[in-house]
């Protein structure tokens, strides 16, 4: 082989390896998590991404963009190409930071199209097991007694579990101060440390914190018990009957993304939805699924805006 048809072979090699890297990149899809790897939210977007890339014939990716108590992940996505192919894993705090903040990113209705609805999720009240109460009442009495005192962790300001404890803390009338962490882990974590009294998290994952001889579950935030916990009281049941916090998560594309594509999303979800094997690994995460066609979660997103407004204004949220 001469040099000259050498040197134009390899460049056809060349072009070949970047043409089928840029077709490999075409076809990786993202599933975007605004908050920190390890977390509630990026261990049930990874109960049913490969399924999901199996149905459109595409690969997905779980990335976890945390920050800003979830604004820098969403606004990536509410930024990003609308063409189907990056997803925001959502839940009802997606309303909180824009609600909160004094110059929000994004806006969370007018920047987003709901595409598909995973499921509804409930939430635990842990507490320090070092501190002398055994149930909700015993701590609410606690923290009354030491007003500004204790601290409660969450995953972020506007998380779903700031929310949650704080809507708590209001209607309880008690003043615990937020201390707001990168993940739910991280402020349980803290909490089994003692160096923080309480936490609310996701069903997702409880187990660990079942076995941990350093925390105390203390209540469930839905209307009903969890499967997982039946022991456990509702919150309402443990002496707030007026509180109640569960959550949904779905999936949301960039505005003007084609209707054609996030049709086609949601139903390859609801088909993967359909899955013993994901239903199952749903379940073991505390995720009851509800399948939904994109009108009926569009119903759903806009509802739980109204919703979420009335919950922060009700429980003095603020950003920090």
């Amino acid at each position: 082989m001469n040099k000259r048809n050498f040197i134009t072979l390899s460049l056809a090699v060349a072009a070949s390896v970047l043409s089928s890297a840029a077709i490999a990149q075409a076809n990786v899809s993202r599933i975007v998590v605004p908050f920190a790897a390890g977390g509630a939210r990026e261990t049930l977007a990874r109960t049913f991404y490969t399924e999901l890339g199996t149905e459109l014939g595409r690969t997905f990716i779980v990335e976890s963009k945390g920050g800003a108590g979830g604004a820098i992940g969403t606004t990536y996505v509410a930024r990003a190409e609308p063409d189907g192919r990056t997803l925001l894993m959502a839940a009802s705090s997606h309303f909180v930071t824009a609600q909160i903040a004094a110059k929000p990113a994004y806006e969370p209705v007018q920047d987003f199209v709901p595409v598909a609805n995973i499921g509804t999720q409930s939430y635990v009240l842990m507490i320090s097991a070092a501190l002398p109460a055994k149930n909700l009442k015993e701590f609410v009495a606690l923290a009354k007694s030491k007003p500004g005192e204790f601290n409660y962790g969450s995953a972020g300001i506007g998380s779903s579990t700031h929310l949650a404890m704080a809507y708590l803390t209001n209607v309880a009338g008690v003043d615990v101060v937020h201390v707001p962490f990168k993940s739910t882990q991280e402020a349980a974590n803290e909490v089994s440390a003692g160096r923080i009294q309480a936490v609310i998290v996701p069903n997702a994952g409880i187990g660990p914190y079942v076995q941990d001889p350093k925390l105390r579950i203390i209540g469930v935030t839905a209307t009903k018990r969890a499967p997982l916990l039946p022991n456990v009281p509702t919150i309402a049941e443990a002496g707030l009957p007026s509180y109640a916090f569960e959550s949904w998560f779905g999936l949301l594309a960039p505005a003007k993304t084609p209707k054609a594509e996030v049709e086609k999303i949601n139903a390859a979800v609801n088909k993967v939805l359909a899955l013993d094997v994901v239903k199952q690994r749903l379940a073991t995460q505390g995720v009851q699924t509800d399948a939904m066609s994109t009108a009926e979660f569009g119903k759903v997103f806009i509802a739980d805006r109204e919703l979420m407004a009335r919950v922060v204004k009700s429980s003095g949220m603020k950003a920090e």
